[in-house]
């Protein structure tokens, strides 16, 4: 990893951490999103309950599991896009629920292999950080319940997650369109490091370890 970046990004790798300003946008978009994601699936069946008058709770915890079935295939697979349409009816927001949960599967994996691009020597400590965003299912989910208890809607109180996860949202614009994320983005994914033999290719990949050791790894 330290290797890549040095070859690909030339002297960004030798700031400190503390100005890793990109990584920190990462970890504050797994922290909202994975909040917001805890939260509408711990009040999943509430929100189908209340919105469709005659469901029971057996019923709308199918609903769940369908849509946690959802969750599982789209973690496998790549999205592209969302369409956006107008949710009326019983039928529709069942699609709704189950397409939130669907396109939710694939944000994590991706926050994490964006964010640490272009760490180099910090991409361990990084990637800790990003992973301990998914806290922020503790924060978001009681946010939701109290706003939900107040109104004494749990339609009402979505409302919730999806202001956080337009904060998550922030990230990915910035990697499409923003120079300096998206550079950073584009140089790891165009380097062949490790990829070809030969040129560009370095014989070993040093790296310090937390007691100050080096350690060589051969790459062969």
């Amino acid at each position: 990893m330290a290797s890549q970046v040095a070859s690909t990004h030339a002297g960004e790798q030798e700031q400190p951490f503390r100005k890793q300003y990109k990584l920190f946008h990462a970890t504050l978009a797994q922290f909202t999103y994975t909040g917001a994601q805890v939260a509408i699936a711990g009040y999943f069946i509430n929100y189908v309950t209340e919105t469709w008058p005659g469901t029971g709770d057996s019923t709308a915890s199918k609903y769940l599991a369908g849509a946690q079935g959802a969750f599982a295939v789209g973690r496998a697979i790549a999205i592209d896009h969302l369409c956006h349409a107008a949710w009326t009816n019983k039928s529709q927001i069942e699609a709704m629920l189950f397409l939130t949960l669907f396109f939710e599967s694939v944000c994590f994996p991706t926050i994490v292999a964006l964010g640490i691009r272009g760490l180099g020597r910090h991409y361990k400590r990084g990637s800790g950080f990003i992973v301990a965003g998914v806290s922020g299912g503790a924060v978001v989910a009681p946010i939701l319940g109290h706003v939900a208890d107040m109104r004494n809607n749990t339609g009402f109180a979505m409302i919730v997650p999806t202001m956080f996860m337009i904060v998550a949202w922030t990230y990915a614009v910035a990697v499409n369109f923003v120079p300096a994320y998206r550079d950073t983005v584009d140089k790891t994914g165009e380097s062949d490091v490790g990829l070809q033999a030969g040129g560009g290719v370095p014989k070993e990949d040093v790296e310090i370890g937390a007691m100050g050791r080096s350690k060589e790894v051969v790459v062969r």
